[in-house]
């Protein structure tokens, strides 16, 4: 689960390598930029600029995402090899083709009805997605004009900007001041500064070394530029970056692969003692080969990729009517049985709306030039947005205020700035103001701090010292134990500064602080006990300060005995780390790096990680989960990324998806044991009855219709109710307990099937019967019996609870079983019972049935209670 290593493909150094002029000539360009037949050519050639579960994706992608799965794969080539086996067949055989164009059928209709549930979730959260799509300016032979990012063809000349996110990778052509940083590929809060001019690559390698290059994903701090496209979609960095770190998520696929790993077992197992017991006492080869296929595809729940599509849409039907759109239909499982989410505190533990508070000098006092200063930097900072400082400069629009403010930005000019990352954690400005040149930095407590050697007191500096040092830090950190967000002002005279170096912020004098309010949301206490009502852990990772979170925290019930910073993680060795995770709540001033790398020692200690981000900072952790869960007010690349989008950022909203997804789940998995275990029954008592009779007990034709039919009367499951207490916890899609299931239950239905053989064989059709009739009757027989119990049992099994009584079925299941049962025992005296070569029985037989069923329901019962004791879960 570690991060890929991605680095530059040649291509990509080549043109690193090349002078612009190079670059136009090879691909054709004008200075002007495409022509928009051009442009449409280069799309042509070579794509369009997608990357990762895009909402626009070809249909054959999600073609392959409806039809390719362990299950179709399964099926699909038991069907070839029954196809084949039934042209085998000497002419002599009669052949029936049911086998081959049941499957077949099943196959279709699942994946069309899959598709086209991905393709309403798509158009669902595309519509989202439209109102705030994201747009770049390209320069084209038309002008400068504004296009979607998804439009770009190779050639285009891009212009950035501060806030922009990179649309593609770009050779850069000229740059002005450009910083961008590239945490969502390296994982390293660097602010990295760009240019334009050529170099040597050889010997380059890591993404920070090509200065000249602009890649997908990238985020432009401060500063402006212009670029050509050289690379889109899957092809860029981030393209391949995504495409390796999809490998890694999801548990519903690695689910899927260990169940079906579980049933081929079975099959590898059983398949070959079916066709050498009845080749051996029955002496017919090749019919005894196409008998044993059809029971291995018997084994196999003919509808389970249906069953598991119809469970999964139902619940992404049901969550989109809670507010949330599931993107990526897989993700249902992973979001219903998550048992760990991850959060910021910013906007889902608080309310996302930051007021000014405080503005004091070093001892507590109300001071004008500390917010003045504060004003400035925030002002004249032309990087990317954000709430902190939107709230200082609402201060100018304080009526009393707004002629200060007005006419304190008129008299400064700004020369240069070194922008905010999450390293430095700090912003700095030179300026040009009435008092003179200054430099004014704004910024982490700590940062600041460590660049001051004054501090600013009563009109005059006073040197820093170890003595006063933590005096000065006292004021800081009572508004920070209040939940306060705390940011450190200083300043200090630039003469003969023109252009601004990290080396520039040093001998800083300290004038103050800014404190800022971001009131706990209302709601946040009582949806953080509902989670954990439902099992589920929450882990706060936030890039503030250890005390505002444990304060915010504290107040929400968040257990906050405890925090843990960034840098203490890193510190710690592996087994330390492994260990603090699950031991620690609260994780504080965390860098985007270190918020994936908490996500991923969660999933390494075996849970399933969910993680709720909206910004670019939140890109790692959500990439590094299991579900990654975003908002409709995020930032366009945290949509890309995210499988599940919220339409409101609330943790309400969330647990009610949980709770969907869980219920969507439980049905499915319901589907698969139940089905599995009487399939299994099934094959297993044909093995023992082609050691026991003389006759096998049901034609192959006749077994594939018992299992589909049982199978289309499952179907219902996804409108089961479910049990409150399957409800409170997560739950794990995985085949590592499917075969104890199996063997369990699938044994008593073996028992009570020979039960059945014997009534058949001495009772309901006697050897002395002619061998026609006696065949017909036994094949009927046991086909009611195994169709009576099979389907009986489903109301025994789908639920932890006593039967009947405790927890009864929806109306749907009773319906759907019951009517199902009647037809089917009804089409025995019916021409559809005759094709099918059933035929009418003798009372006794339904004496016997009336009594065996119920005792095949009460051993059942009492089997259930013993393996729930003994395992403690049952589903």
């Amino acid at each position: 689960m570690d991060k890929p290593n991605v680095s530059p493909h040649q291509r990509l150094k080549k043109y690193a390598s090349q002078d612009i002029d190079e670059i136009r000539q090879e691909l054709h360009l004008s200075p002007g930029g495409l022509r928009e037949d051009q442009a449409d050519r280069m799309r042509r050639r070579y794509g369009a600029n997608r990357v990762g579960y895009s909402l626009r994706a070809p249909l054959w992608h999600h073609f392959a995402r409806a039809f390719v799965n362990p299950f179709s794969i399964i099926l699909l080539v038991m069907a070839g090899v029954t196809f084949a086996a039934d042209r085998l067949l000497p002419a002599g055989f009669s052949r029936n083709g049911a086998t081959v164009a049941v499957t077949l059928w099943m196959l279709l209709l699942s994946g069309v009805i899959r598709l086209a549930q991905e393709l309403r979730a798509g158009h669902d959260a595309g519509a989202l997605l439209a109102r705030i799509q994201t747009t770049v300016q390209v320069r084209r032979q038309s002008g400068v004009v504004q296009i979607p990012a998804e439009e770009l063809a190779v050639g285009d000349i891009v212009l950035l900007s501060a806030g922009d996110r990179v649309p593609a990778d770009l050779r850069l052509t000229c740059t002005r001041e450009l910083f961008v940083s590239q945490s969502v590929l390296t994982g390293e809060s660097r602010v990295l500064q760009k240019g334009a001019a050529p170099l040597d690559t050889a010997g380059l390698s890591s993404l920070d070394s090509f200065s000249n290059l602009a890649f997908m994903g990238s985020v432009v701090l401060s500063g402006t530029a212009e670029g050509i496209v050289v690379e889109v979609g899957a092809n860029t960095v981030y393209g391949s970056y995504l495409h390796e770190l999809q490998k890694t998520k999801h548990s519903f696929d690695q689910g899927s692969a260990s169940i079906a790993r579980v049933l081929v077992r079975f099959m590898a197992a059983l398949v070959p003692f079916v066709f050498l017991f009845t080749g051996l006492t029955k002496g017919h080869w090749l019919a005894s080969l196409l008998f044993a296929l059809s029971a291995a595809v018997g084994l196999i729940p003919e509808l389970l990729p249906m069953a598991i599509n119809a469970c999964l849409i139902k619940g992404g039907l049901r969550m989109g009517r809670r507010q949330t759109i599931v993107k990526n239909i897989n993700a249902m499982q992973s979001f219903g049985g998550m048992d760990m989410l991850c959060v910021d505190k910013t906007g889902t533990l608080t309310g996302d709306e930051v007021h000014l508070a405080r503005w004091v000098d070093v001892a507590g006092q109300e001071s004008d030039r500390v917010l003045d200063y504060a004003y400035l930097n925030g002002f004249y900072h032309s990087g990317i947005s954000n709430h902190l400082d939107q709230a200082i400069l609402r201060c100018s629009h304080i009526p009393q205020r707004q002629p200060h403010f007005h006419e304190l930005a008129a008299c400064t000019h700004r020369l240069d700035e070194l922008p905010f990352d999450h390293l430095r954690k700090r912003v700095s400005v030179l300026l040009d103001a009435p008092e003179g040149r200054l430099l004014l930095t704004k910024g982490s407590v700590d940062q600041v701090l460590g660049c001051c050697t004054s501090f600013w007191r009563d009109g005059q500096a006073y040197p820093i010292d170890r003595r006063n040092r933590a005096g000065l830090r006292r004021t800081a950190d009572g508004m920070a134990r209040e939940g306060m967000k705390v940011l450190a002002v200083a300043f200090r005279p630039a003469d003969g500064l023109d252009r601004l170096r990290p080396q520039d912020e040093s001998g800083l004098t300290l004038l103050g602080y800014v404190a800022l309010y971001d009131a706990p949301k209302a709601s946040a206490a009582a949806a953080l006990e509902a989670l954990r009502g439902l099992h589920v852990g929450v882990k706060v990772l936030t890039g503030d300060l250890r005390e505002v979170a444990l304060s915010v925290c504290g107040q929400l019930g968040v257990p906050a005995a405890q925090a843990l910073t960034g840098e203490e993680l890193e510190a710690m060795d592996p087994a330390q780390r492994a260990a603090a995770v699950e031991q620690t709540s609260i994780f504080a001033e965390l860098a985007p790096a270190q918020k994936a790398l908490v996500v991923r020692l969660l999933r390494e200690n075996g849970h399933t990680v969910g993680f709720l981000g909206d910004g670019m900072n939140d890109l790692l952790g959500m990439a590094a989960s299991d579900v990654g869960i975003s908002v409709d007010t995020a930032v366009p690349a945290a949509k890309e990324w995210a499988d599940v989008i919220l339409l409101k950022k609330d943790l309400g909203v969330l647990k009610q998806g949980i709770l969907e997804g869980r219920r969507a789940f439980a049905n499915m998995v319901k589907y698969v044991r139940i089905t599995a275990s009487s399939n299994f029954g099934s094959v297993l008592s044909i093995v023992l009855a082609g050691v026991l009779l003389p006759v096998v007990p049901m034609s192959s034709v006749q077994l594939l219709w018992l299992h589909l039919l049982y199978n289309i009367l499952c179907m219902t499951l996804p409108w089961d109710r479910v049990d409150d207490e399957v409800l409170a916890r997560p739950c794990v899609w995985s085949g590592r307990t499917l075969g104890r299931f199996m063997r369990v239950f699938g044994a008593i239905r073996s028992v009570f099937d020979l039960v059945c053989f014997a009534f058949l064989y001495f009772v309901v059709c006697p050897p002395a019967v002619e061998q026609r009739q006696f065949v017909t009757l036994f094949h009927t027989g046991w086909f009611l019996f195994a169709l009576w119990t099979q389907v009986a049992v489903l109301h025994v099994l789908r639920t932890h609870r006593t039967p009947f009584v405790k927890s009864r079925a929806s109306g749907v299941v009773w319906a759907v079983t019951a009517a199902g049962l009647a037809l089917c025992t009804a089409a025995a005296y019916t021409p559809a019972g005759a094709w099918l070569g059933l035929v009418p029985l003798p009372g006794i037989y339904f004496a016997f049935l009336a009594a065996a069923v119920p005792a095949y329901l009460l051993t059942v019962g009492l089997a259930k209670r013993w393996y729930v004791k003994t395992f403690g879960e049952l589903l």
